[in-house]
């Protein structure tokens, strides 16, 4: 199973790195003459082969996968947009990673339960230890770690759940460093791409030596296009953001409800004889 996320992993990353090599250039435009009315098939041909030449062929890629609107969004937003074209895929990944890896290790805890309780109150601390082990997820972990101190009384089993605990809580917050800095850095890389092409646009107007709106308005369009992708980064990465915060609380109240269950058996037991 670990192999398989792996290969999900890699198939995402290099899909998403080809779109990372588009050349920052514009294609050349070919204009038909005036005069000439019918192009022959050949000659049509060859200039479109001539094209896709100029763009690259990372680039004309990048334009099958994504979409040429994308692209020319990309190349029009300037030096700006490769770092957080750079979040983006950081942050894909990380996504697909932690959804893999959370949906993965939901299990039905009170199914769970309602196989090694009984086994535990019949003092089957080995056959249970086993069952946990077929079950993945951290409340499986848990449960298993508390298990194989059973024998040394109630309090070795609660320091055993506390030290299990802390290690699947840090396994479980892996990844939102990734996500928060997406979350954080992306809109402000675009804000820093908008002041920078205003500047470049106010140069433009100090060269054309008058307010031109033609010059204005291009000039705020491209600068504004940084924005826009810092915020479309952002806004979408929050949302798994959160929604992986909330599967996380999931297993936390799993992990904690299992540990209080196991231990008041053990009491029960430790109390009866």
């Amino acid at each position: 199973m670990v192999y398989g996320h792996k290969r999900l992993l890699l198939v995402a990353f290099i899909i998403m790195l080809s779109m990372s090599f588009v050349i920052a250039q514009p294609a050349n435009q070919q204009m038909m003459p005036e005069d000439e009315t019918v192009m022959m098939p050949e000659v049509e041909e060859e200039i479109i082969f001539e094209e896709v030449i100029d763009m690259g062929w990372m680039e004309v890629l990048a334009r099958k996968i994504v979409g040429s609107g994308l692209v020319d969004l990309f190349i029009q937003g300037g030096f700006a947009m490769w770092p957080l074209l750079i979040l983006l895929i950081w942050a894909i990944a990380t996504i697909i990673w932690k959804f893999v890896t959370l949906t993965y290790a939901k299990v039905n805890t009170n199914e769970l339960l309602s196989k090694v309780i009984p086994l535990v109150e019949d003092k089957k601390y080995k056959e249970a230890v086993k069952l946990c082990e077929e079950t993945r997820g951290p409340v499986a972990m848990v449960l298993h770690l508390a298990l194989l101190k059973a024998d040394e009384g109630v309090d070795a089993v609660e320091k055993a759940i506390e030290a299990a605990a802390a290690l699947e809580l840090a396994y479980l917050d892996k990844g939102f460093i990734a996500l928060s800095t997406t979350i954080n850095v992306a809109p402000m890389l675009g804000f820093f791409g908008t002041v920078v092409g205003m500047i470049a646009a106010f140069d433009a107007i100090a060269l054309a030596g008058e307010v031109d709106p033609t010059i204005v308005a291009s000039g705020i369009k491209i600068a504004l296009i940084t924005t826009a992708s810092g915020l479309a980064i952002a806004i979408p990465v929050q949302f798994f953001n959160n929604m992986f915060l909330s599967m996380v609380d999931g297993l936390v109240i799993d992990m904690q409800k299992a540990s209080e269950t196991l231990v008041e058996t053990l009491v029960k037991i430790k109390q009866g004889g």
